[in-house]
């Protein structure tokens, strides 16, 4: 924290408007123009949703974000 400050850097936090871009990006994620790779950790069928979702809740390791494919 002490380099930070010397360096005299600034820090600022909020959220996301996320309905202001949620279709856009879903859009270039589904053109292949943008992979949101590096924060998804596993791809599985709908079929294995609540799977998904429990081990989310129960915030085990590796599990970060889940992408569901309907059609998979």
């Amino acid at each position: 924290m002490g380099l930070f400050f010397q360096k005299g850097l600034r820090m600022g936090t909020g959220q996301a408007n996320v309905k202001a871009y949620n279709r856009q990006l879903r859009d270039l994620i589904a053109a292949g123009k943008a992979q949101p790779s590096f924060v998804v950790s596993h791809e599985l069928p709908l079929e294995r949703a609540p799977e998904a979702y429990e081990r989310f809740d129960r915030r085990e390791d590796g599990w970060t974000k889940v992408v569901l494919k309907p059609a998979a």
